[in-house]
C-alpha cells in the first residue's frame, strides 16, 4: 500500500492542488478502508498515518512558509482536516490528528 502511494509521487507534485490530490488518492483510500477497516484495522492505521505524512511533505514543498517547519505544516493540515473533513476519505473516518 505504501508503494502505491509512493508511485503517485504526491510529495513532488507541487503543481497540483489539494483537491487534485484528493481526486487521485480517494479511490485507493476508499477501497483500503472498506477492506482493511473490516478485516485488519490494525494494519490500516499506520497506512493512513503514512498518507497524512505524505500530505505534510507535499505541503512543505508547495508552500515556502512551511519549508523547514514540519510542525507548522502539520498544524496547517490538522486545521484543514477539521474544516474540510470531506476532502479525503480517511479524514471522514476520523484519521485527522496525526500530522506532526
Amino acid at each position: 500500500m505504501r508503494q502505491a502511494i509512493r508511485d503517485l509521487g504526491i510529495r513532488h507534485r507541487t503543481e497540483l492542488s489539494l483537491e487534485d490530490i484528493a481526486r487521485q488518492i480517494n479511490p485507493l483510500l476508499r477501497g483500503w478502508i472498506a477492506y482493511y477497516g473490516r478485516f485488519a484495522p490494525s494494519a490500516l492505521a499506520p497506512m493512513l498515518r503514512y498518507v497524512n505524512h505524505t500530505l505534510r511533505a507535499w505541503a512543505m514543498r508547495k508552500f515556502k512558509r512551511f519549508r523547514r517547519h514540519r510542525v507548522r505544516a502539520g498544524r496547517f493540515l490538522a486545521r484543514l482536516s477539521r474544516d474540510r473533513a470531506n476532502l479525503f476519505a480517511h479524514w471522514r473516518v476520523g484519521m485527522i490528528g496525526v500530522f506532526a
